[in-house]
């Protein structure tokens, strides 16, 4: 194989991290007859990750048509609401709609049972599954990746997957992806409120199975770039922030204080009173969009998911496990065919870049490229709930004034704030343009 040394390997692929982006990787590549391993550091798979999330299951659903009835999912999204928070209350856009879990569009999971059902799949397909084991470096011999070193042991292959999450410190402790910038990066903090089935239901006006996903923004992060976020488990239900962690830094922000500012909210504690608190924990995530990626593939070396930094996150949707899987499956395809070619150098893997351009997971991170920079306006998050709700306490305020129509309210309501037009339709064209 070309560039891959005399040594014999004892694998074609090393997969470094257990989570969906390697996970599918190794399933891919195992059923189609590599020898795959992948190694994970946490004692078992699944026991590193926080609680979960939603994740956007068309793509698994290619791969496994029986997801929805066989994978540990928690509930089928029928309920999407962004709320604007003031400092006198909320408004809220409140979309269900039954042809969502019908469609079985996106699901809420928890990571430490999703895991070990995928990781179960992986051994089905015929790949070796390795917990409790944590790789500290590569084996890098004649200027290319030719295997990993963990403890004493060294492990050899053909190929190895970066797939450690968003630090990725595998594949930046080689120097082969740089640091990336604070704005860059976001400080998630979540907690898991355990709460009985029919409290849910009946706190969601949820049917049996269905489930809800509330994106919150304005006074809950405190000025703060980011949002707040809350969204129904079959038991319990998950709650946090994401704060951009420039932002959070250069405001002297306290990220625990602003977490139990988000539990006590006038909004959110009606939907978690007399819930019992069973975990929590924060951690970073990836929020540099298609900025963040850069390079993928180097002479041995690839990395899928977090570790490529492939996060989309929109203010409405904030979006990572599907990316991961389309990840996997793509960068599968471009090292199946390197294997095939007897070139694992960096210009053997390039099918991989290619095949995830072309799949939804490039075309998505492409179109949303603009969505950062957006993101970092600070009147997001101070200005325009407030706005809004102002130009609806026009309309809802019924005293002994006459009427004035809609737009004369908001021509007022505009004059008041601090936000002043030009920058206001700047704002709307940006947004526009991001979406």
């Amino acid at each position: 194989m070309n560039g891959g040394g005399g040594a014999p390997v004892d694998f074609d692929v090393i997969v470094i991290g257990a989570g969906p982006a390697g996970l599918m990787t190794a399933h891919s590549l195992a059923r189609v007859g590599r020898s795959v391993v992948v190694i994970e550091r946490g004692e078992a798979v699944g026991s590193k990750n926080l609680s979960g999330g939603i994740m956007y299951c068309h793509a698994i659903r290619e791969v496994f048509p029986d997801f929805l009835d066989s994978a540990p999912v928690e509930r089928l999204i029928a309920r999407n609401v962004l709320v604007f928070g003031t400092g006198s209350g909320h408004v809220a856009i409140d979309y269900a709609d039954q042809r969502l879990s019908a469609a079985g569009t996106a699901v809420t999971v928890l990571r430490a049972r999703l895991d070990p059902w995928l990781a179960a799949r992986c051994e089905e397909a015929g790949a070796m599954v390795m917990p409790g084991l944590r790789v500290d470096s590569l084996l890098i011999e004649g200027g290319r990746v030719a295997g990993v070193v963990a403890g004493q042991d060294e492990l050899r292959s053909h190929v190895v997957v970066a797939a450690d999450g968003v630090n990725s410190f595998i594949a930046r402790g080689a120097g082969f992806r740089p640091p990336p910038k604070m704005s860059q990066l976001g400080v998630g903090i979540k907690g898991v409120v355990k709460l009985s089935e029919a409290q849910i239901n009946d706190r969601f006006q949820l049917a049996e199975g269905q489930g809800a996903a509330f994106s919150i923004t304005g006074e809950v992060t405190g000025g703060i770039g980011g949002g707040g976020f809350l969204y129904t488990n079959r038991d319990s239900v998950s709650v946090g922030l994401i704060l951009r962690l420039d932002d959070l830094t250069a405001q002297g922000g306290d990220s625990s204080v602003l977490f139990e500012g988000l539990l006590a909210n006038r909004f959110v504690a009606p939907y978690i009173d007399g819930g019992r608190l069973i975990e929590y924990g924060s951690h970073l995530v990836n929020e540099g969009g298609q900025a963040m990626m850069g390079d993928i593939v180097w002479d041995g070396l690839v990395a899928v998911g977090d570790a490529a930094g492939l996060t989309i996150n929109t203010g409405l949707t904030v979006r990572g496990m599907d990316l991961a899987v389309g990840s996997g499956i793509a960068a599968a395809k471009g090292i199946d065919a390197a294997l095939a070619a007897g070139d694992a150098t960096a210009q053997g893997l390039a099918g991989y870049p290619a095949a995830l351009r072309e799949s939804f997971v490039g075309q998505d991170m492409s179109t949303f490229a603009k969505m950062p920079a957006f993101l970092e306006n600070p009147r997001l998050y101070r200005d325009y709930g407030q706005l809004t709700a102002d130009v609806l306490r026009g309309v809802y305020n019924l005293d002994l004034t006459p009427r004035r129509p809609l737009l004369s309210l908001a021509r007022q309501a505009v004059r008041e704030s601090p936000v002043r037009i030009r920058q206001l339709l700047a704002d709307s064209l940006k947004a526009v343009r991001a979406l």
